[in-house]
Parts: C-alpha cells; sequence; structure tokens
C-alpha cells in the first residue's frame, strides 16, 4: 500500500525521489497525521505550499544520531514539544511524575526529555551548527517571553534565548510559518527575518526595532520584583491582538526580545482549507505493534468546528496561543469530514464532539472585533456579557442539525465545554433544547469552577447565581423533555483569591445541591496565564492588588478535600480546616453539618435519606426536621491565630446562614 505518510527516513524520501528535504520537523510527540495535532498541520500546510517535508518524531536526544537521520534539510529545522507543554506532560500538579504519555506509543512515558524544545535546539546545534531554527507550538508560544517556570519555582528567561533558535514562531502559526519558509527560500539569514507578524526575535539594539513598541521591565528586573513582574504580564497582556495590538520588547542585558504583534486569524476559507488538506487522519503506521497512539481515540470521532476563545479565563493559556477571536470552519467543511468519519471501519455511528475550545461560541464577540479587535480593558463575558455582544446560537443549531441528519449517524454529542453563561444571555431557550434533546450522552459536563464571588472575580468566571440558574433550567427541560439527564460541573480548588472559607462555601454549596464531585482539579500554575502571575506574585496585575495565595501543601490539601468532604479518607483534613476557619459549626449531626464529631468515627458519610433528601431539579432540602443540639446556629465567630492572613470577611460574614449565602449566590 501507497504510504502517503511524510517521510520519516531516508527510504521514505528515496520512494518519493526526493535527495534533500527543505524542512525537518523535530517533535516531542509521536508522528500522527490528524489536524488534532500541530505537528500535523504546519507539515501538511508546508507541503501545501510546495515544501518537502520530513518528520522526526520523538528523537533520542542523548547523542545526535536520530537528528541527522533524514540529513541536513536545506532550509532549516522546525522544532515543537508536541501538543502539551513537556513539563505539563510529565507532571502532575503535585509535581510528581505521570504513569501515561498519551501522545507515545502505547502511553509510554519518557519518550522525550523535560524542556523537549531547548534540549532538541541543542542537539541539532550540535550535529550542525549553522542551520537555521525555528521554534514553535504551545511550548515555545506560552514560554515566549520571560516566564514564571512552577517546576523549577524561578523566572526562566523567554525560551527563545534558552534554545538557541534564531526564530520563535507563537500562536497557530499556519500564516506566518509559510511566510517564514518563503523568506528562507528567498534567501534571508534567519536572524533578519523580522517583519512577519506572529513571531519572536532578538535583537543587539533598539535601533534595530522600526514599529512603535511598548518596552517590558528587564529580565533581571522582574527576577528582582515581583512588582515589576506583574506589571510586565500586564503590558503583554494588553498588546495580544493582532488589530490593536503593539510590538512589544524585552531587555535582556545588552540584548533584546522582540515580540511582532500576533497574526491575524484565518477567515473561514483559509481554515477550511487547512482542514481539507490530505491528512491519513491516524498515525503512522510504525506504532501498530507497539499499542498505538491512545490520544487519537479522543479525536478520531470527533470534529474541530472552531478556534479562540472570548471567554478569557484566568487560568487558561487560550488566550495567548489562540488568541480571543473566534474562527470557525464553514458548514460544508464540518459536513464533509462527517461523512467521511461515517466511512471508517471502526465507526459506531457516535460522533463524540463538534466543538472547539468553547463549542457554542462560533462567530465573533462582537461587529468591532473583526476590524478592531477585543477591547483591551473589557471583557466579552466578565463581569457580565458586554452589552455589545452578540449572542445567536442559530448557526451552531443548523450546523447540529445536518450533522445529525447524515446517514450512518445515530448521534451527535457536544463534550467540549459550552460556556453557561453566554447560553444564559440568550433570550431563546432553543439551543438548549436541542442540546439536551440531541447532543447530552446522559451528562453534560460544565465549568463553573467555584461558587465563591471574590474567587470567580479572580479566575474571570461568571459570579453571581448564573451557574444555579443555568441548572434549574437545564433540568426543567429534561423534565418537560421527558428526560434524566445530569451535570458534571468541573470544580477547581486552591486557585488564587481562594482561602479556607471559599473552600468551605463550595463544600456548603456541593452539600446543598447534593452533589460529591468524583474528580477535583488543583489549580495548576503553567506557563502564560493570568492565574500564574498571580500565584507567583501575590498580585492580580489587572489591579496590581494583593491577592491571598494558598501555597502550602497542607493548606492545598484541605482545600482540595473539602470539595471532597464525603469521601472517609479525607475525614482529618476536613476536620483541621473546618477547625481552623473556625467552622465548628459544621462538625456534627445536623443537616447542614459537613462531617461528624471525631468520636463517631465509625459513621458513614452518605446523606440520610430521611433527613437529606434533595429535589434534584432546584436543589432544595427538606429541612422540616430541626437541627440537631450540637449544630451551633448561634455561634460565637471568632478568628482562629492564622485565620486574619486568609480572608478579610468579617465576624458577621462568616455568621451568615446558609440560605442567605445561596441568595448571595
Amino acid at each position: 500500500m501507497e504510504n502517503k505518510f511524510l517521510p520519516i527516513c531516508k527510504q521514505d524520501m528515496i520512494d518519493r525521489g526526493w535527495e534533500q528535504l527543505d524542512f525537518v520537523l523535530v517533535t516531542g510527540d509521536a508522528y500522527v497525521d490528524h489536524h488534532s495535532f500541530g505537528t500535523a498541520i504546519i507539515s501538511r500546510v508546508l507541503e501545501n505550499a510546495g515544501y518537502k517535508v520530513g518528520i522526526i518524531a520523538q528523537p533520542n536526544w542523548k547523542s545526535t544520531e536520530d537528528f541527522m537521520k533524514l540529513g541536513r534539510p536545506r532550509l532549516g529545522f522546525l522544532v515543537n514539544s508536541g501538543n502539551m507543554d513537556s513539563m505539563v506532560n510529565h507532571y502532575s500538579v503535585s509535581k510528581k511524575q505521570r504513569e501515561k504519555d498519551l501522545y507515545s506509543p502505547g502511553g509510554k512515558m519518557g519518550c522525550r526529555p523535560d524542556r523537549a524544545v531547548i534540549v532538541y535546539c541543542n542537539k541539532i546545534r550540535e550535529a550542525y551548527k549553522d542551520i537555521p531554527v525555528i521554534i514553535g507550538g504551545i511550548e515555545a508560544s506560552l514560554r515566549r517571553f520571560a516566564h514564571y517556570d512552577y517546576w523549577a519555582n524561578k523566572v526562566r528567561k523567554s525560551i527563545l534565548v534558552d534554545s538557541g533558535a534564531d526564530l520563535l514562531v507563537y500562536g497557530m502559526s499556519e500564516k506566518q510559518i509559510v511566510e517564514v519558509a518563503d523568506a528562507l527560500n528567498n534567501g534571508f539569514d534567519p536572524k533578519y527575518i523580522r517583519h512577519i507578524n506572529g513571531t519572536c526575535y532578538m535583537v543587539d539594539s533598539l535601533e534595530e526595532v522600526y514599529d512603535d513598541y511598548v518596552i517590558l521591565p528587564s529580565y533581571k528586573e522582574i527576577c528582582e520584583d515581583k512588582i515589576k513582574y506583574a506589571q510586565s504580564f500586564k503590558l503583554q497582556y494588553d498588546e495580544q491582538d493582532p488589530y490593536r495590538g503593539k510590538v512589544i520588547v524585552e531587555p535582556y542585558g545588552d540584548k533584546y526580545l522582540v515580540q511582532n504583534k500576533p497574526e491575524k486569524p484565518l477567515n473561514r476559507e483559509e481554515l477550511d482549507a487547512v482542514y481539507a488538506l490530505p491528512y491519513q487522519k491516524t498515525y503512522h503506521p510504525i506504532y501498530k505493534e507497539m499499542g498505538g497512539i491512545p490520544a487519537i481515540e479522543e479525536v478520531k470521532f470527533s470534529i474541530v468546528s472552531s478556534r479562540g476563545c472570548f471567554g478569557s479565563c484566568s487560568f487558561c493559556a487560550i488566550t495567548f496561543h489562540q488568541g480571543r477571536a473566534v474562527q470557525s470552519r464553514s458548514h460544508e467543511s464540518i459536513v464533509d469530514e462527517a461523512k467521511y468519519i461515517t466511512t471508517l471501519p471502526d465507526f459506531k455511528g457516535y460522533i463524540h464532539d463538534v466543538g472547539g475550545p468553547t463549542a457554542n461560541f462560533r462567530q465573533e464577540a462582537c461587529k468591532k472585533q473583526i476590524t478592531k479587535g477585543a477591547c483591551k480593558h473589557r471583557q466579552c463575558l466578565h463581569p457580565d456579557p458586554c452589552k455589545n455582544l452578540t449572542v445567536d446560537h442559530t448557526d451552531f443549531i443548523n450546523l447540529l442539525r445536518k450533522v445529525r441528519s447524515l446517514p450512518g449517524i445515530k448521534k451527535v454529542f457536544v463534550r467540549s465545554g459550552i460556556r453557561y453563561d453566554y447560553v444564559m444571555a440568550d433570550k431563546d431557550n432553543k439551543f438548549l433544547k436541542e442540546l439536551i434533546k440531541h447532543h447530552v450522552s446522559g451528562q453534560l459536563k460544565v465549568a463553573p469552577e467555584h461558587v465563591a464571588s471574590e474567587v470567580l472575580e479572580y479566575m474571570q468566571k461568571p459570579a453571581g447565581n448564573t451557574y444555579d440558574r443555568f441548572r434549574q433550567k437545564f433540568f426543567a427541560i429534561n423534565e418537560q423533555l421527558g428526560m434524566k439527564q445530569y451535570l458534571i460541573p468541573y470544580l477547581m480548588s486552591s486557585h488564587p483569591g481562594s482561602d479556607l472559607n471559599s473552600a468551605i462555601e463550595l463544600a456548603e454549596y456541593l452539600r446543598d445541591t447534593n452533589y460529591q464531585p468524583e474528580q477535583v482539579q488543583d489549580f495548576y500554575p503553567t506557563p502564560g496565564t493570568l492565574s500564574t502571575t498571580m500565584f507567583y506574585t501575590g498580585i492580580d496585575p489587572l489591579t496590581m492588588k494583593e491577592v491571598y495565595i494558598p501555597k502550602t501543601k497542607h493548606e492545598k490539601a484541605m482545600q482540595r478535600a473539602l470539595l471532597q468532604y464525603r469521601a472517609p479518607r479525607n475525614y482529618e483534613l476536613v476536620h483541621a480546616a473546618l477547625m481552623e476557619a473556625d467552622r465548628e459549626d459544621l462538625i456534627g449531626y445536623g443537616p447542614k453539618c459537613l462531617i461528624k464529631p471525631r468520636e463517631s468515627r465509625g459513621y458513614s458519610h452518605k446523606p440520610n435519606s430521611s433527613n437529606r433528601k434533595m429535589n434534584n431539579k432546584n436543589g432544595k432540602r427538606d429541612n422540616s426536621h430541626k437541627n440537631s443540639k450540637n449544630n451551633k446556629s448561634d455561634r460565637n465567630s471568632k478568628n482562629s491565630k492564622n485565620n486574619e492572613k486568609r480572608s478579610n470577611k468579617s465576624k458577621d460574614n462568616r455568621n451568615t446562614n446558609n440560605s442567605s449565602r445561596r441568595k448571595k449566590r
């Protein structure tokens, strides 16, 4: 059978009649020729532009041998770490090594080094001293400026400096990678390719920067002063827009990192063209005997319909990588892909997902964004939906109808995240009804993340009772349709701004809605996010005010345990948290207590059917029984020795009863 994958060895080049490649792309992932993988997109885009590209996937970085197996490329090496930052790929938030790598053969760990981009660049330089090297992908993109590195617990230089590469391409990169290739093909020295948007380069003097620019505090300054670090991030954050953004300069002693403004997003025709390239839609056959590549299972029967997100959650890196401008594929492009999926031999009739970073974003936030970019000092959805926000699900509804009506398709699910606040801003319930009736697989996953207003403010997530109203509407529509489906909320512990009182408030909310999450995500400080800057500096760079940061292992463990307070394994941590926060009123036998006293350790954490009966639709409990004497409803509130540092809440606030807490939310 003809091998339609791009060359991975000399024999593949011979079979194609190629003596030399134009580019060799080195990646930390196994080679999967599917458009959900950045390596596949960039290599196919370059191929479509007329360049000969070969792939070196997961090379042995202990020697130069693997880096030389395709020979010296005519124009240069392209380097990425894969679909994930290599440190996130390797380590959990507790900095323990993960057990499985979904992007490696058979899920095997150890197929790429830590800080893969830097290691690969060093080996390429060792093999070919003067060869042009261009770095890109998620690891390079989010580390393009000096950044706090959670794993080393220090501020690292831009990855362009540490890797010694000639050029850094950031963002989704389809446009700029072809421009870079054309410049190299036209004889440009890579160190002087400085005119392309969406790229970063180094210069020796500010006189070499020709456009208007914003200058950041120097690397030395941000290492020594966390206020300077926060100020630097704010300047970066403000200029990440292809229409109104300025060039950004970061000093490194006698050299300067220059970030050109972001590349403009692809229009619909351009995006369709990218997804129509001749991907093989699977992993290279060499991996079959090794157990395949697990990551393909997540995307094999799923369809990417859009990219970009104007939600701007503080802990999400999409703003710095894909941008706030939403781009979407045409119905025709998506329907064609759905038809192809139905021809796959193992397709069972179910499309697993039609979505993107946010599934129900299919258009720009407002008309202004098309020509002037996103607002500099205003978010589209936070703290409330902007009055200029276009809220319309019609296009997505029509798309889903077309896909689910295709022959051979039994069901089309929407499993990537939806913004429930955007749904609630829609005056028409048509989308939610269609979603519930046709596109939920028994459980709809949404991401409220928290309920405490101060935490939601730092997350840039909807506050108030938005999630509660969505929840009630979801169950009401299910009842109208005669269906019984569930909401699975993603929740996060230990985010900046979350103290023990905030975590307890969330635990009380889970108690009142009779829900205990099976999984809880601790906040993970990854490069390029607003939340990571808060974690490192203790400052919100948008306001320059101090933020409480839970950093000790013990407090983070307590916050996490509170979200699963019913689990017997968490008893001691929950007890310690309640005592430290002076919330003994939640230790007892009453319906509002989270745990029972220590002398009753043999009890079950499961709610008693007689006194914890819950209405699944509205979260109301039968409170006709009286509280036990151990439930101190009129307790005297006093600060524990550490509580003053953890919260600015007054004694009156801590004495507020649970019903008023729900009303506030």
